[in-house]
């Protein structure tokens, strides 16, 4: 009876080392998955806020502002705006 291994005829130690090394890389990528997809999870929730579509300028700002940069003078700011008030 020294000899034997039961029914696996000898593999019986083979195959439950690699089930077992199996076994752990199995465990090993689960956790990494885990920790990946818990990251991407913290990234979407900070992300909402600044993935707010920031709203279009309407042509009165755009105007406000090319005046506030000097593209345009105070007279033609001052049409501008009564046209786009209209």
């Amino acid at each position: 009876m020294m000899g034997y291994w039961g029914d696996f005829g000898g593999w019986g130690m083979g195959f439950g080392f690699l089930f077992m090394i199996l076994f752990w890389v199995l465990v090993v990528l689960g956790i990494v998955a885990l920790v990946r997809w818990l990251l991407q999870q913290s990234q979407a929730g900070g992300d909402r806020r600044t993935e707010e579509r920031p709203r279009d300028k309407t042509p009165l700002e755009l105007v406000q502002e090319r005046y506030a940069r000097g593209e345009i003078d105070r007279d033609e700011y001052e049409q501008k705006k009564l046209d786009l008030e209209k």
